[in-house]
This record gives C-alpha cells, structure tokens and sequence, in this order.
C-alpha cells in the first residue's frame, strides 16, 4: 500500500518537454498544472517530497480538511508549492520564508494562482524566533491552518521554529506538518514538539522516510 500510494504522490510531479530559459518542475494538483521555477542554490528553493506528501492528502482529503475561507499560513514554504495547493482549494494563504528566498516564492505564486483562486495568496517575510509579535501579533492573527513541509532538518534554529509554532497556534488551530526522518538530534524535535501539541500521526510513508502529522494544542485535539 504505501508503495502504491508513493507512486501516485510521485506520479503528479512531470517535466518540461523541452529546455526553457527558467529551469522548472511540473506537478498536477486541485486540478491544475502547476509549474514550479526552482534554484539549486539553497535549500528553500527546491521542491522536496514531502511537499507532494502534503500536497496530495490536502487534495485527498478535501472533505474532511475543507479549505474553503480558511486562514492558512505555511512556514517554510520555499518554492510555494503546499500555499498554491491550498489556495486553489479555496483558502486564504499567507506564503512566509526567508527574505532571500521571498522573490521566487512570489514568482511561483503570482504564475500559479492569479485569477484561478478564490482568494489571492500574500507572501510574507518570517526568519523564524525574530519579531513574531511585531510581525504576526496574536490580537489580530489568526490562523486556522498551520502547514509546514519538511522544516526540521540539520539546521540551528529547531528552538526558534518551536518557539515560531508555539507563536502562531491558537487553541483552535490545526498543524499539519510533514517530516523526514533524518538524523537523531532533528528526531528529537517530535519529543520537544510534543510538550506543547498533542500530536497524531495520520499518514506514514516508510519508502519516503516521511510521516504527515496532525497537531493541536495540548488537550484541545478531538478523538
């Protein structure tokens, strides 16, 4: 089963025919061609798989993750592939990463989801830990969806995007976040997420090393 349902996540990724001036990936979501200009230069500006893991149960699921005029935020988001999804599933999206990675998230969301979204996404900076309060105040920031692809890897600021989850969630708001496994010490994030969040693993894909997990505030996740 899993390997069947890997070969249909991976199968919705496709190639250009022919060498364009700009390098991009294909990939076929929501019921739209989606193209993703990528750079090879940084992490954020490649599409990873667990993306397209996300991606396809937000598409999958779109009954019981009802997207429609829901306030969604992706942290992390890179080349902007999960905020495209879920703006062409009908929600309001708010794009956020790095500042140097900021003009080809714009790029890849403008060419993907001008006048086919009911809601037209915004990008916003966000270097996680740094400004939260001033940037995203918790007076007048609310956000029903938080979504995260693969943002726990060999990096230095596993405290600061802890502190940025804590941040951003209310007590009605839903994490989905799909991670892989890589090394122990980022292993160990999911015990220290878990002091905050009760969290629930709702797919797992052993091939891929990757797990989709569904989260909320301690005692607030319904059976």
């Amino acid at each position: 089963e899993d390997e069947q349902i890997v070969a249909e996540i991976m199968g919705r990724r496709f190639f250009p025919d022919h060498i364009a001036y700009k390098t991009w990936e294909g990939f076929h979501f929501a019921g739209h061609e989606i193209r993703i200009t990528e750079a090879t230069d940084c992490y954020g500006a490649v599409v990873w798989p667990s993306a397209l893991v996300l991606c396809y149960f937000l598409e999958t699921n779109s009954k019981q993750c009802n997207l429609v005029d829901k306030n969604v935020i992706e942290i992390g988001a890179g080349t902007g592939l999960v905020s495209i999804v879920a703006s062409l599933l009908g929600a309001f999206v708010t794009a956020t990463d790095l500042p140097e990675l900021l003009g080809n998230l714009q790029y890849n969301i403008l060419q993907n989801t001008k006048q086919k979204c009911k809601h037209q996404p915004c990008v916003k900076e966000l270097s996680w830990g740094i400004d939260l309060e001033k940037n995203f105040p918790r007076s007048s920031c609310h956000f029903d969806y938080i979504m995260a692809a693969d943002v726990v890897y060999h990096h230095p600021f596993l405290d600061e995007l802890l502190l940025t989850f804590d941040h951003l969630c209310r007590n009605d708001t839903v994490i989905l976040w799909a991670m892989k496994f890589r090394l122990e010490n980022e292993n160990r994030f999911v015990d220290r997420f878990q002091t905050l969040f009760d969290l629930q693993m709702i797919s797992n894909f052993p091939s891929l090393n990757i797990a989709l997990y569904k989260a909320m505030r301690k005692g607030r996740m319904k059976a």
